[in-house]
């Protein structure tokens, strides 16, 4: 399937998955494009006695600010892809405008969750387990994952205040008691210094 792929095209597989990434800066050539490879793809399902699952293939189209968000219908033998705002792609969810939202609200739901489990333990425990049992084991790697993609976007800030919160209760703090000595007593970076810190290394 890989040699399917001609110019502007890039086919992707990850497991079961794939995913197929058509780029054009003219719409009637993307659709050209689109067209073709969707054609391409179905021979070959139809070749290797295979079948494309309708009901689980989908397609984004990614804008701009500036773009048109053009009406695309694609089809193969009367069978239509169905359109959607978001997709979720090695644990991360994608959305059409790449503004990491939908995917940050799914973090902060996990961190909430944390959150809550370490409160509830937090006087069963020593400042130092829950540093590396429930913050580095379970809120890090949660925080940590992807975030060279949404680390610097404005939603991120929602994140930043939960870890905050979580910095909070494992010290024992107020609510409205400065993070900035906690983050440095227990040795835990900040968000956004997170974020920064993986491209000391690229």
């Amino acid at each position: 399937m890989p040699k399917l792929a001609t110019i502007g095209t890039k086919i992707l597989f990850y497991a079961e998955d794939t995913s197929i990434i058509v780029t054009s800066s003219n719409f009637e050539n993307f659709e050209t494009q689109i067209n073709k490879i969707f054609g391409d793809i179905n021979n070959w399902f139809k070749i290797n006695q295979l079948l494309l699952n309708y009901n689980k293939t989908y397609y984004l189209q990614f804008n701009t600010k500036n773009s048109g968000d053009y009406d695309l219908k694609h089809n193969y033998q009367g069978n239509y892809i169905k359109s959607s705002t978001n997709t979720k792609f090695l644990g991360m969810i994608i959305d059409d405008s790449l503004s990491w939202k939908a995917h940050i609200d799914q973090i902060m739901s996990k961190l909430n969750t944390a959150c809550f489990i370490i409160r509830t333990i937090q006087g069963m425990m020593s400042q130092e387990t829950l540093r590396m049992v429930y913050y580095f084991a379970y809120v890090h790697s949660i925080m940590s994952y992807g975030i060279i993609f949404w680390g610097s976007q404005p939603h991120s800030e929602k994140i930043f205040k939960i870890q905050k919160r979580v910095i909070r209760i494992i010290t024992n703090s107020r609510a409205k008691d400065s993070c900035r000595e906690l983050f440095k007593k227990l040795e835990i970076l900040p968000l956004y210094s997170q974020y920064i810190f993986p491209y000391q290394y690229l």
